[in-house]
Parts: structure tokens; C-alpha cells; sequence
């Protein structure tokens, strides 16, 4: 399916990153969360794959989309123009990298590295928005800076209220003020977030992340069948 949508807001998310909402404008739209969409200009054959990153339950309540968007420092977003009241082509949904309808489990782990954290939002939205109150929603999130870290407002409201425990760590040097950890994401890490082996595990990143989570999951002895990945 191929919708033409307005776009209705662009937000700084990131220094390189910007929210973008796609209005609706009251049409039905389906999806899984986890899902994507191919975005392209008005009227181009070239679309571009981007994670929903706003939860089923949202698009039904705000009648929009949003995806981010990394931009270069030029200001370029792979040839999309990102100014409200642009219209954009859209294709989908796709891909099967999505939340299960009815999870046996009721502990879950999301790993995101930089905008990987795209899908994961949608999916820890989707946990925490839904009929069934899951037991625990845990985040990890690694970023380069302090300054990369979209939605983070967000999830400090969220670990604030108790509804998430979220843990975020930088992987650069920065001159910025940091309290919070530095480094990749590591096996120490995981075990402070991880509630027992039954945890279902979603990780979505660089490729060195996705790489590398399974395997200290594992080791902490989550099994294999509890973890997903979708590398960004």
C-alpha cells in the first residue's frame, strides 16, 4: 500500500537526528510495532526504509506517524525535504522485526544503539500502552555523546513514574558534564537490567551491537529463543 502524507511537525530529536510526524489525516493505518515504512518525495520511485519509532496506540490517539530521521551535517536527510507541509510517499509496512501480539513473557529487555532506538520506542510503548501491565521494562541505550540520545526526555518521565528502568552509557569522550556510564555495552551492564532467563530481549543497533548482544545474553543465561535482533 502507498500512502501520500503531509508532513505534520519536524522536532530536533539529536544534533544529527530530527522527529518527524506524518499526518494521517484520519486514514486507518496498520502496523505491528517494530515495523517500518519506505518513505520517499512526492511522486519518486527512491524510497527510503525508516522504523516507526511511535507505538500502534499512539497513531491511533494522534492520527500520526513519526519516524527519526538522521540528517548529515550538511543538512541533507537522504534527499528528503523535512519541512511541514511537504508531502511524502509512503510504502508499507514491512519487516517482521516486530513486538508479539500475545507474549508469554512479562519481563522485557530493549538494547538500542544510537537511532536503533527507532523501533525499540515503538515496542516499549507498544508494552506499556497495551491491556496486559507487564512485571518489567528495562532499557539500555548507548549513544557517542550525551547529546545523541533521542527521546531520552521521554524515557526519564517514564523511569521516573516507575513504568521503565532506564540506563543510558556514551561511548566518545565528551567535555560535556556525564554522570552515567562510559563504554560500550557490556556484560556488568546486562545484569543489572536483566530480570531472570526468561526475559525477552529485543537489541537494535550498529552492527557491532548486534554482533555482540546475543552473545553476552547468553552468557547471562538468557536463551537464545528470548533474543531478537535487527541491525540499523
Amino acid at each position: 500500500m502507498v500512502l501520500t502524507l503531509p508532513i505534520r511537525e519536524v522536532i530536533a530529536a539529536t544534533p544529527r537526528a530530527r522527529i518527524v510526524r506524518l499526518d494521517l489525516d484520519g486514514r486507518p493505518f496498520q502496523f505491528a510495532a517494530g515495523q517500518a515504512i519506505k518513505v520517499g518525495s512526492r511522486g519518486s520511485e527512491t524510497r527510503r526504509p525508516y522504523s516507526i519509532a511511535s507505538a500502534p496506540e499512539d497513531a491511533q490517539l494522534h492520527h500520526h506517524l513519526e519516524l527519526l530521521i538522521g540528517q548529515r551535517e550538511d543538512g541533507d536527510a537522504d534527499g528528503l525535504v523535512l519541512e511541514r507541509g511537504i508531502e511524502v510517499d509512503v510504502e508499507g509496512p514491512l519487516g517482521s522485526f516486530t513486538f508479539p501480539d500475545h507474549p508469554a513473557e512479562d519481563s522485557f529487555l530493549f538494547v538500542a544503539g544510537g537511532t536503533g532506538i527507532a523501533p525499540l520506542r515503538a515496542m516499549l510503548r507498544h508494552a506499556i500502552l497495551g491491556a496486559r501491565q507487564p512485571r518489567h521494562v528495562g532499557l539500555l541505550y548507548s549513544a557517542r555523546t550525551p547529546d545523541e540520545f533521542a527521546f531520552a526526555d521521554e524515557f526519564h518521565v517514564l523511569a521516573a513514574g516507575g513504568q521503565i528502568e532506564f540506563r543510558q552509557t556514551i561511548t566518545r569522550e565528551t567535555d560535556r558534564e556525564w554522570s552515567g556510564s562510559r563504554g560500550r555495552i557490556d556484560r556488568s551492564q546486562l545484569l543489572q537490567i536483566v530480570h531472570g532467563p526468561d526475559t525477552l530481549c529485543f537489541v537494535c543497533g550498529p552492527r557491532a551491537l548486534v554482533d555482540e548482544m546475543p552473545r553476552l545474553l547468553k552468557e547471562i543465561g538468557v536463551a537464545d529463543g528470548k533474543i531478537r535482533i535487527e541491525e540499523w
